[in-house]
């Protein structure tokens, strides 16, 4: 079975209807493509560093206008979609940072809190507090649309292999890891990490990605890609402007590598290490 996929790369504004007049048109071309499965990045609905500007904003997922407008595309399109992340409020008041997905008939039928925390500081001198904004979440997510067995992820959960396998091992074969990385962290890390996470799951990863320098003044990496499960990059988009990028799973591709290299079925627990110093 091949399935076709369209990963979008945006460059998000600072209002949620900016936000959904930038990502509509690149979803509709992807969709005017053929792909039945469309994945936006993190933050689609709004990017906004300054917490000040950012929170009075906020509104609940069923309330958000980006959301909204996205519901409606799915619907009139025919397409799944998932918003890779929306920056909501939570029922409790508090702010999520939660990916969404859509059905063709325009419901939101699973939902993903990111778990991990951007809390760094880099060597340029940039620093990040995620927590400072965001409630995380406590629960991996799988879900599936058609033939797809996704697993849900969003930016900095990547550095974080242990979920990813816990993700495959609970029947994801397409892992999501829609982002906002940062442009040192991107150049230095982003495709070896998701070929990684590719390779020691036996799953695609697909992560459409922020790119560019942002109203907000920050820098995102962009280079959107698309990675087997052997580990090949199926496709990329080898810059920072917002563009789409489609490819085609053969999803029978995961069973072949999962069968070549069992990594999942071969391992073993065991006991914490033990100093021998």
């Amino acid at each position: 079975m091949t399935l076709r996929v369209g990963l979008i790369q945006t460059r998000t504004p600072a209002s949620q209807a900016a936000a959904l007049a930038h990502v509509a048109p690149l979803i509709r071309e992807a969709a005017g493509q053929g792909a039945r499965f469309i994945a936006t990045p993190e933050a689609t609905n709004i990017l906004q560093r300054d917490k000040a500007l950012l929170l009075p904003q906020l509104a609940l997922i069923e309330d958000d206008i980006a959301v909204r407008g996205l519901r409606e595309l799915a619907a009139e399109l025919g397409v799944a979609i998932l918003i890779g992340s929306a920056l909501v409020k939570r029922e409790d008041g508090k702010a999520a940072n939660r990916a969404a997905l859509i059905t063709p008939a325009g419901e939101i039928v699973a939902t993903y809190d990111k778990l991990h925390m951007f809390d760094v500081d880099l060597p340029t001198g940039e620093t990040a507090r995620e927590s400072e904004t965001y409630e995380p979440g406590a629960r991996a997510v799988t879900t599936a649309v058609e033939e797809l067995k996704l697993g849900l992820t969003i930016c900095y959960d990547v550095r974080f292999p242990a979920l990813y396998r816990a993700l495959a091992l609970a029947g994801a074969e397409v892992i999501v890891t829609p982002a906002a990385f940062t442009r040192p962290t991107g150049e230095a890390h982003w495709e070896i990490l998701l070929r990684a996470r590719a390779i020691e799951t036996g799953s695609f990863v697909l992560a459409p990605a922020q790119g560019g320098f942002h109203e907000d003044g920050r820098g995102t990496w962009g280079r959107t890609m698309a990675i087997g499960p052997w580990g090949e990059v199926l496709g990329v988009l080898d810059h920072d402007e917002p563009g789409v990028l489609v490819a085609d799973l053969d999803l029978s591709a995961v069973a072949k590598a999962r069968s070549a290299i069992p990594a999942l079925a071969n391992a073993r627990a065991f006991e914490a290490p033990i100093s021998l110093l």
